[in-house]
């Protein structure tokens, strides 16, 4: 299949060319999406604001269309566009969903680009669900994304330790699956396991402080010589800024931060049950990230060129 074109493929496809990663920051309370918009336009660069399902059903974020709603709130075109995040076939607990209405309200509710997970899925079964996606989604106009490989630690009960996580593989993205994956359903992007995990949701786990992720950048590099496709790296909060780095440099478009703002603002809230303190340390962290964490301070200019 050919590359699918629309202004956000070609951001994306730019900053894959230009080895810029693009963060995508979740919102899982509606009262993030202020800080999190003026800090990316304070700071003079592109990013994408996302929700996933999840995070209307076990977070604040209420629903797609509440989020929608706030985005348009405070909407600046050209420093984010709106994206829907993990739309599961078999979600965090092992039940299905009935992934393409949601997904198709998304799309009717003005989200620009979407998400399809059926990494839980046989490989065959990935590929057909995807595929009804993405052909949806190109109809529309709208870019879809995909992931293939187990990134984990949104399931409930802890996960083993993340060395032995990492030194086994467990769960990292097959190279020839994914060249027969891109080509049989004609995603626009792709999300990869190569060591990046989930921050917990679920329990006490929720606050802890995410084992800080090693990536497999020689894996990572065959994914895209077999893909050829813009990568994404869900999972980016406490991967280690040298692998977040040349990760970036080796094929990794897109980055998805939630844990690192979440937990921001929650602990904000619990100290001082102030939504105002908690948007300030949003704002704060989400300007770290985006100075100091991806370095892309005053880049938007060069990525719209």
């Amino acid at each position: 299949m050919t590359t699918y074109r629309t202004p956000y493929v070609d951001i994306i496809q730019s900053a894959a060319r230009l080895q810029m990663g693009l963060p995508a920051f979740n919102i899982p309370y509606l009262p993030m999406m202020e800080p999190v918009t003026q800090a990316i336009v304070d700071q003079d660069c592109m990013a994408l604001i996302a929700t996933a399902r999840l995070e209307w059903y076990k977070f604040g974020a209420q629903s797609l269309h509440a989020v929608a709603q706030e985005y348009r709130r405070w909407e600046r075109p050209g420093f984010t566009w709106l994206h829907l995040d993990h739309v599961p076939v078999i979600d965090e607990d092992n039940l299905e969903v009935d992934y393409l209405p949601v997904i198709r309200e998304a799309i009717d509710a003005g989200y620009q680009s979407v998400m399809v997970d059926g990494s839980r899925l046989r490989l065959e079964d990935n590929i057909a669900a995807t595929r009804r996606v993405v052909e949806m989604a190109h109809a529309a106009g709208v870019p879809c994304e995909a992931e293939l490989g187990a990134v984990l630690g949104h399931e409930a009960g802890p996960l083993p330790p993340y060395e032995e996580l990492y030194a086994s593989g467990r769960g990292f993205t097959d190279v020839e699956e994914a060249r027969r994956f891109v080509a049989e359903t004609g995603c626009d992007w792709l999300s990869v396991a190569i060591g990046n995990i989930h921050g917990a949701i679920s329990g006490a786990a929720r606050d802890q402080k995410k084992p800080e992720a090693r990536l497999h950048l020689e894996h990572l590099e065959r994914l895209k010589e077999a893909t050829g496709r813009p990568l994404v790296l869900h999972g980016g909060s406490s991967v280690k800024q040298e692998y977040l780095l040349e990760a970036i440099r080796r094929g990794i478009a897109k980055v998805n931060i939630g844990t690192e703002i979440r937990q921001a603002y929650e602990t904000a809230m619990r100290e001082s049950d102030d939504v105002a303190t908690a948007q300030h340390a949003v704002y704060d962290r989400t300007c770290w990230l985006l100075r100091d964490y991806f370095g892309i301070t005053d880049t938007r200019a060069r990525l719209l060129a």
